[in-house]
């Protein structure tokens, strides 16, 4: 029987723990990849062939990117395979960690709904009925608008209306 050395032994060690890559770690790559050759989102966006919108939201885990895509993003960034093949999941949407984000940026969107979702929800019933806008049919766009006060952030969101149905 071989005798195996403490290096060998760690590494096999080491080996046998060993856990398979998650989607949350294909994320923590991509931004560190991003950060690393200095690319923009909307830069990625365009060599993937999408919107800077869908294209940041699949590339941080809540949007699942076609084969093609999903190369062309690894092939930009240096993932590995399998992080390649990670992109091409359906993932589990929801990427907020707590029931308040505390993400200063992240929480004015939800002051946003705390103040105006009701308001939203109203005005949507009174113009379309009992129903409720998809987030699956959906499209968004992000940019500035500029404003002698100083620049704003415009944000447009269209999300296709769906109707309860009776039954």
């Amino acid at each position: 029987m071989k005798r195996t050395t403490g290096t060998e032994e760690a590494l096999m060690a080491a080996a046998a723990a060993a856990k398979p890559m998650t989607r949350s770690d294909v994320t923590e790559m991509v931004v560190m990849a991003r950060l690393k050759k200095g690319l923009s989102w909307a830069k990625i966006a365009k060599a993937i062939g999408q919107s800077k919108e869908w294209t940041t939201a699949a590339l941080l885990g809540q949007m699942q990117m076609t084969k093609e895509q999903a190369e062309k993003a690894g092939k930009l960034l240096g993932l590995p395979a399998d992080a390649v093949l990670l992109l091409q999941i359906v993932p589990y949407k929801g990427s907020l960690p707590s029931a308040v984000p505390t993400d200063p940026l992240i929480y004015r969107w939800y002051e946003i709904v705390m103040i105006y979702g009701t308001t939203i929800k109203e005005l949507i019933h009174e113009e379309f009925g009992d129903g409720i806008m998809s987030a699956i049919d959906f499209k968004m766009d992000i940019s500035r608008e500029p404003d002698p006060k100083g620049d704003r952030v415009k944000v447009m969101l269209s999300g296709k209306y769906l109707p309860y149905k009776t039954y």
